[in-house]
């Protein structure tokens, strides 16, 4: 949820206001209850990626695109992470719920913002095995050797370019531009 999705106090009922308060960083306009003194404090959600390299399909990796996508952009596979969870936990379980892949062993690439989502995105480098099965989130998935992949010039696509560079593949990116 935006801040923007927010006009009522889930506590007590009544309207939010765009308030400005004394913080440890000084003065700050939040969305506030005048009422109980609620705070929409706004923060990003963590999301977790998946760089998926099928360990048992030549090291090939595997990029899906979401049900929810206009178009046939392909990515990686991300999730929020759960309450009570670490991220290295919920990426693997993430991966099993929508590849159903077992994920041998990961290794953090890098922490990214998205602030056109409100999100920070925990990416993992994510070894994996197994017959995929996708969820009802994704509509499909395609296979590619690291150095066939095009990056996309934000948030995911910034972690793959570091990991791919990280194997000694200069990344090529897509014209952000055009996208469809």
């Amino acid at each position: 949820m935006s801040g923007d999705d927010y006009r009522f106090c889930p506590r007590c009922g009544q309207p939010l206001a765009a308030i400005e308060q004394l913080e440890d960083g000084g003065p700050k306009t939040r969305l506030r209850c005048a009422g109980c003194g609620w705070t929409h404090w706004n923060n990003p959600t963590p999301v977790l990626a998946a760089v998926i390299e099928c360990a048992d399909r030549g090291g090939q990796l595997l990029l899906a695109r979401n049900a929810a996508w206009k178009g046939r952009m392909f990515g990686l596979v991300t999730g929020f992470m759960e309450a009570g969870e670490a991220p290295e936990a919920g990426l693997k379980r993430e991966v099993a719920e929508e590849t159903a892949l077992e994920v041998l062993q990961s290794e953090l690439i890098g922490v990214y913002d998205f602030q056109r989502m409100n999100q920070v995105i925990i990416a993992y480098h994510a070894i994996a095995i197994g017959e995929v099965r996708l969820s009802p989130e994704l509509a499909e998935y395609k296979l590619f050797a690291p150095a066939d992949v095009v990056c996309w010039p934000a948030g995911t696509g910034l972690a793959l370019a570091r990991w791919l560079r990280g194997r000694g593949i200069e990344p090529r990116f897509m014209d952000w531009g055009r996208r469809s």
